[in-house]
């Protein structure tokens, strides 16, 4: 069985258009892309990191390449069994399987990206990277501050907390004494995936709410629940769940593995989840290795 992972924010890089452009189907999907947002984002992927990364530009960018690079390798009939995608990247696998179309899946990552920047005050919340410790020690370091949160279970040694600035920098200083291998701030300006985010996952529940979802192509595993789904309802629910609530990636993989998935190929730019699935002993391939 083979599975297609949908990459999150962070896999963006200016360039990415003009590495995107030497496949068939990116002038259609960037036109389309277009008349969807009223602006030419073309511009803002080959421009400036600084204005790219901010989170209603990153996400749509993304959302737009793991768009082009499924439809090339819809082209030659290499389709999955399974889909999952991190964070943004689970709007993507849900277009993907036709859970609705591009334009409704791009309207969406595009409004969850001004939703998450409007939610808390630039600056007052941020994230980082925790590898090579017991996740009991980060869990208790965590439960220990006010403000702090797990965000990601990336995988068996990496996470990711998130939270307020003052309780993140200083659950890092923590983590640290207790002999993490490192810890890295990362570079995103709000605290994803925690109750700072309610004020986005509000907004989100009412995009969604009048939104027919259809069942998908193939079973979707679920950032918030790491469990398999086909029903449109519960697609929805986990969907706005999903913004305030920990992506379970580990346990996502975990489950692939259960289902019977040999294979996991990226499909988006840079190689983020191919190597997260490669540390925990899955075969996993970028979807260029792929097409050839």
């Amino acid at each position: 069985m083979r599975a297609f992972v949908f990459p999150g924010q962070g896999s963006q890089y200016s360039g990415m258009a003009k590495d995107f452009s030497v496949y068939e189907s990116s002038k259609e999907v960037f036109d389309r892309a277009e008349k969807v947002l009223g602006f030419n984002i073309v511009e803002i992927m080959d421009g400036d990191e600084e204005t790219l990364k901010l989170t209603e530009n990153a996400q749509p960018a993304i959302f737009i390449t793991s768009y082009i690079a499924f439809l090339e390798l819809e082209k030659r009939n290499i389709l999955p069994d399974v889909v999952a995608g991190h964070s943004l990247g689970e709007y993507t696998a849900l277009a993907a399987a036709g859970v609705y179309d591009f334009e409704t899946g791009l309207y969406l990552v595009r409004k969850r990206g001004e939703y998450m920047s409007k939610a808390l005050e630039p600056g007052k919340g941020t994230m980082a990277a925790v590898i090579g410790l017991d996740l009991d020690v980060i869990e208790e370091v965590v439960r220990s501050i006010n403000g702090v949160f797990i965000a990601n279970y990336n995988s068996q040694d990496q996470v990711v907390i998130s939270g307020l600035k003052e309780g993140v920098e200083l659950a890092m200083e923590r983590l640290k004494e207790k002999g993490a291998k490192r810890v890295v701030e990362l570079m995103v300006s709000s605290p994803f995936h925690t109750p700072f985010l309610e004020y986005a996952r509000k907004k989100m529940e009412e995009e969604v709410a009048g939104l027919k979802f259809n069942k998908p192509r193939w079973p979707i595993v679920m950032n918030v629940t790491a469990r398999p789904t086909q029903d449109p309802e519960e697609i929805k629910e986990n969907l706005i769940a999903q913004i305030t609530g920990s992506v379970l990636w580990k346990q996502s993989v975990d489950t692939l593995k259960s289902m019977g998935v040999k294979e996991c190929v990226e499909v988006g730019p840079k190689t983020v989840l191919k190597n997260l699935c490669k540390r925990m002993e899955m075969e996993a391939k970028h979807f260029t290795e792929v097409i050839g």
